[in-house]
């Protein structure tokens, strides 16, 4: 099932059909049994017709968040591992103690009025020299710290300034439009299989200038215990979005540009499309 959050309402894809439900999105999806509840939505609810649903998909698709904070994972593949000792200049064996140690890296990447949706913008950092999106499978984690859905995000890093310095990692991560989720909740009773392909497009100027793919099998963590990390000390009224780490990492020679267009897509859940941006409020 695919859960999309719009100006409208909540919109649900289910077995070739669309409903609207009504519910307010954060009581709507911080549930146990998420899944098994949106099945008794479709039995009771009439589906659109294909041009009221093309409408609604058509319009503005907001991110599948309401005031949950996004955290996220570091070094969690390991490729991930080794493009962080390579852009450090001082702390590269520290990446390899964290990829091997058994306490996982998380840390705080957004609120939600700092998080863009599909078709939204992201922005680099003017204080930054080098620049990547990162392509994260992301969990959606109710209050009892039960993972209830998966969507897709654009953890944006600012890797020259994370390089120079591990302790900067918050000034690397976190800023305005840093991060991105969407295009949807993609909500199973199941866990998401280990051969889920996630991969990325960066196009400048139309043409592909990086293209990468893996799957999630590939991630040495398994969820479970990144969630029960976040929620040992941490407690979420509303749940909570984890990101899962980075797998697709472009060489150190490539850095964004405004203008970008960053395609991220997942099975199962999607395809994300952000441009990137420059924040006009800061010089």
């Amino acid at each position: 099932m695919k859960l999309y959050k719009l100006a409208k309402g909540s919109l649900l894809q289910h077995n070739g059909s669309s409903y609207i439900i009504d519910d307010e999105w954060d009581k709507l999806i911080n549930r146990d049994g998420l899944a098994a509840y949106l099945e008794t939505i479709t039995a009771d609810t009439t589906a659109l017709s294909a041009e009221v649903e093309n409408e609604y998909l058509n319009g503005k698709i907001l991110p599948p968040i309401g005031t949950q904070e996004v955290w996220a994972a570091g070094v969690t593949y390991l490729r991930s591992r080794d493009a962080r000792m390579e852009e450090s200049e001082t702390g590269a064996s520290l990446y390899d103690k964290v990829y091997d140690a058994p306490r996982p890296e998380l840390f705080f990447k957004a609120l939600a009025h700092r998080v863009s949706g599909h078709n939204g913008e992201v922005y680099i950092r003017k204080d930054s020299e080098w620049d990547v999106p990162e392509p994260e499978l992301t969990l959606f984690v109710n209050s009892d710290g039960n993972i209830q859905g998966y969507t897709i995000g654009n953890d944006m890093s600012s890797r020259s300034i994370e390089g120079e310095n591990a302790l900067y990692l918050p000034q690397a991560k976190v800023y305005e439009k840093s991060a991105a989720l969407g295009p949807c909740l993609y909500v199973t009773s199941s866990p998401i299989p280990g051969e889920t392909v996630i991969s990325m497009k960066i196009k400048r100027n139309g043409t592909i200038v990086f293209e990468d793919e893996t799957t999630v099998s590939r991630i040495k963590r398994s969820f479970t215990e990144l969630t029960g990390y976040l929620y040992s000390e941490c407690d979420f009224p509303n749940g909570c979005f984890l990101m899962t780490g980075t797998c697709l990492v472009p060489p150190p020679s490539f850095t964004l540009q405004a203008g970008d267009v960053v395609e991220i897509s997942i099975d199962h859940i999607g395809t994300m499309v952000n441009v990137i941006g420059l924040n006009p409020k800061h010089k």
